[in-house]
């Protein structure tokens, strides 16, 4: 399935050579790690933006995760020669159902590259959390993952 949804992605992108990165609009992908599964991102501002996914965790019970967060994009700190790179940090929640379903917030903390020619952005991202139900415990996150963005 995973397969599928790359050579997708890589097909979209052949079709889009020539269309500017983009930081705002809409963008789907993918996230591998732990949790992997489908990840969605939206721009609000140049500098803002609102992220979620639909994953599945394969920690100590294999669980389907939800989680979203608000994130803030830094472009003056890294500097790419083609594209721009960012360092992202925010905050959100997750859900982990499972027996005892998890319900915690997360601080994600990464770097997000957006291609100069191509609406695709990559990102590298690290999530310390705090769960607060049932148990209160830190847990930590982290993935690597792809999405192609839409319209302009």
């Amino acid at each position: 399935m995973l397969r599928k949804l790359g050579l997708f992605f890589v097909a979209l992108l052949a079709l889009q050579s020539n269309v500017a990165a983009q930081h705002h609009g809409f963008g789907v992908g993918v996230i591998f790690g732990e949790p992997s599964g489908i990840n969605g991102k939206h721009w609000l501002s140049n500098r803002t933006a609102i992220v979620g996914a639909v994953a599945w965790s394969v920690g100590k019970e294999d669980a389907l995760h939800l989680h979203g967060d608000y994130l803030f994009h830094d472009f003056d700190l890294l500097h790419a020669e083609r594209g721009k790179m960012a360092l992202y940090y925010g905050l959100g929640g997750r859900i982990r159902f499972e027996d005892d379903s998890v319900i915690g917030a997360r601080i994600p903390v990464g770097l997000n590259y957006l291609f100069a020619k191509a609406p695709v952005d990559l990102f590298l991202e690290l999530v310390p959390m705090l769960d607060l139900a049932p148990d209160t415990k830190f847990d930590m996150n982290g993935g690597v993952g792809v999405r192609f963005f839409f319209g302009k």
